[in-house]
């Protein structure tokens, strides 16, 4: 290997899906290995396309095959104190269901799902992940693409 890569800034690719029910309120999980809600989702495998990792995280974390629409945010993540690189998150409008859709939960990662309000979801979620939900359902109504970077100490750039 050369050793230019060696000096490559890294970083950790995530996809998630924004999902919504017919009242509007976004679906979120719960992980058991974290201390706060998260949309579904994960890391992208090495070789995998950010809307096949979506499609494989909702299928394995809530039992969903839905289809991975266009991408309404990617939001740079830099400098979380639990976290030793910086985050790239896609997050894919994969549409509406039903508020009483069977979920099936991937027991061995997460505790609980439920729909929430943007309000509640504020209340569950890391800051820089609610502004991805704010910034995700105003690209579905507008039809555009949100780019969010947040940093350390803030939002940088939108």
């Amino acid at each position: 290997m050369n050793d230019f890569w060696a000096t490559v800034n890294r970083v950790i690719t995530g996809a998630s899906a924004y999902i919504t029910d017919e009242r509007g309120r976004v679906l979120l999980v719960d992980p058991n290995y974290r201390d706060y809600w998260s949309f579904p989702g994960g890391i992208i495998d090495a070789g995998e396309h950010p809307a096949q990792a979506c499609a494989r995280e909702v299928a394995e974390e809530v039992g969903l095959e839905v289809e991975v629409g266009r991408l309404l945010t990617v939001d740079w993540v830099d400098g979380l104190p639990d976290v030793p690189y910086p985050l790239v998150n896609f997050m894919f409008d994969c549409g509406e269901i039903a508020s009483d859709t069977p979920i099936t939960l991937q027991a061995e990662e997460l505790d609980d799902y439920g729909f929430f309000t943007a309000e509640e979801a504020g209340r569950l979620l890391r800051s820089h992940a609610h502004r991805r939900l704010l910034a995700a359902a105003a690209a579905r109504e507008s039809g555009g693409m949100a780019y969010l970077a947040t940093a350390q100490d803030g939002l940088v750039g939108q």
